[in-house]
């Protein structure tokens, strides 16, 4: 049996198809998705296929999926594994239900914090009764050097880069050194507090950039880059 599975997130639309539980294969799409999508079905046929989406996507890829597959778009509205003790539940993005979902499936018996690196940082913590209670955003890596370019007159718009010193010694690596350790520290204490509340737990970091920021991290973290296709998949099962 394979699944597709789709993450429409601000800054990047990507897919990964399933089969029996294992990914088959993963990969960023182009442009609005369409096509891709198109051409992704067309090579792996699959029988199911789940799209979490924080943006206004086109709604042909929507038609798509429910011609060839059986699909399902992620809402609050989804059969889940865990229950939202938040305010206002139908406004809890996808991306988040997904990470969550993954947490509960992966790692059912323990407090969790899945941190997610994207455009934004959110901080998801689902406590060991499966119950999602909220967290917190911040702004993202990208979006951290975007926003220093954008509101001042001279400091340029660099790119992430990994080696980095401690003390910066030109504009670059001090905008390198206080975005990326900064960001860095800045995990390291929301885990601390959660720590303070809550003893022992679980920590999951996910996203693109996890692997580089859990090498910078004293606390014990699980990086999983594709923690969040996982979820969907767990989902997609859930509710078929």
């Amino acid at each position: 049996m394979k699944t597709i599975c789709l993450d429409f997130g601000n800054t990047r639309l990507k897919a990964a198809v399933f089969e029996d539980g294992n990914i088959l294969h993963a990969q960023s799409l182009r442009e609005d998705g369409a096509e891709d999508v198109r051409m992704l079905l067309n090579l792996y046929q699959p029988e199911r296929s789940i799209l979490s989406s924080v943006i206004h996507h086109a709604p042909i890829i929507d038609d798509t999926l429910n011609r060839h597959t059986r699909f399902h778009l992620l809402s609050p509205q989804s059969k889940l594994n865990f229950t939202l003790a938040v305010g206002k539940p139908d406004t809890m993005g996808a991306d988040r239900l997904a990470l969550a979902s993954a947490a509960v499936h992966f790692f059912p018996s323990t407090h969790n914090l899945v941190i997610g690196l994207g455009s934004c940082i959110t901080y998801n913590f689902i406590n060991k009764y499966h119950s999602f209670l909220g967290g917190s955003i911040s702004p993202g890596l990208e979006m951290r050097f975007r926003s220093m370019h954008e509101h001042t007159a001279l400091l340029p718009l660099i790119q992430k880069e990994w080696d980095f010193p401690l003390i910066g010694y030109d504009t670059k690596t001090n905008l390198l050194s206080g975005v990326i350790m900064g960001m860095a520290k800045e995990i390291e204490g929301i885990v601390h507090e959660y720590e303070k509340r809550y003893g022992n737990f679980n920590v999951v970091l996910t996203g693109g950039d996890c692997t580089y920021f859990a090498s910078l991290l004293k606390n014990r973290i699980f990086a999983d880059p594709e923690f969040l296709f996982k979820g969907l998949y767990a989902i997609s099962e859930t509710n078929n």
